[in-house]
């Protein structure tokens, strides 16, 4: 079977799941909490990349699930065993419950048959969340993994779900992460390892094959 041939069936709309991770305002957007990965996420096209590839997994009936990550006013829940998470807690800009730093941020559109999963704690958008459940439930064998940063919650939901017996497929050119450099290096080295390596369009070309069937 040839590469293209074995994404095809990875990504067959009855068993493949598209996740967006922490592409949200406060993150990416232009108010984004961590500017340096705000930027790279927009000027490398990883984020239109992504808009790219919700707009045509819905075309293609596969299912959309956007990961965020928020705080409560408080605090509470909130990890602060890192030292990520306490310079987190410090930022002028904070991943608030129901602020518009928790919105998807454009060009993605959310759509009434998305499922959006919060999460209060961790690094994972799969550990100690409802994302695994959800996609058991959804028949997912294959999940297709997009966002930020490729320094922390993509590598970890990459990991998780190979952990928890899915197929992984990383859209090489709708993640990114800081600086700019690491991400194609992080993909090389270790993503690679474990997940099937495709670009956004080589993901849209086999989805718009299921879209005309």
């Amino acid at each position: 079977m040839s590469q293209s041939e074995r994404l095809r069936e990875q990504l067959a709309a009855d068993g493949a799941v598209l996740l967006t991770v922490e592409c949200q305002e406060g993150v990416v957007g232009r108010d984004s909490a961590l500017p340096e990965l705000g930027a790279v996420a927009r000027e490398s096209g990883a984020l239109r990349n992504v808009a790219r590839l919700v707009a045509a997994a819905r075309e293609a009936d596969v299912q959309v699930l956007h990961a965020v990550a928020e705080r409560r006013p408080d605090g509470r829940g909130a990890n602060r065993n890192a030292r990520l998470f306490r310079a987190a807690a410090r930022l002028p800009v904070q991943q608030l419950s129901g602020s518009s730093a928790v919105r998807i941020a454009e060009p993605i559109e959310v759509a009434e048959q998305d499922l959006v999963v919060r999460r209060l704690h961790g690094l994972s958008p799969l550990a100690g969340t409802d994302v695994d459940a959800l996609l058991r439930n959804l028949g997912c064998r294959t999940l297709v993994v997009t966002g930020v940063s490729a320094n922390v919650a993509v590598p970890n939901a990459v990991f998780d779900a190979v952990n928890l017996g899915y197929t992984v497929v990383v859209p090489s050119d709708a993640i990114a992460g800081v600086p700019a450099d690491y991400t194609p290096a992080m993909i090389r080295n270790t993503l690679a390892l474990v997940a099937t390596v495709a670009s956004t369009d080589e993901v849209l070309a086999c989805w718009k094959r299921v879209s005309r069937a």
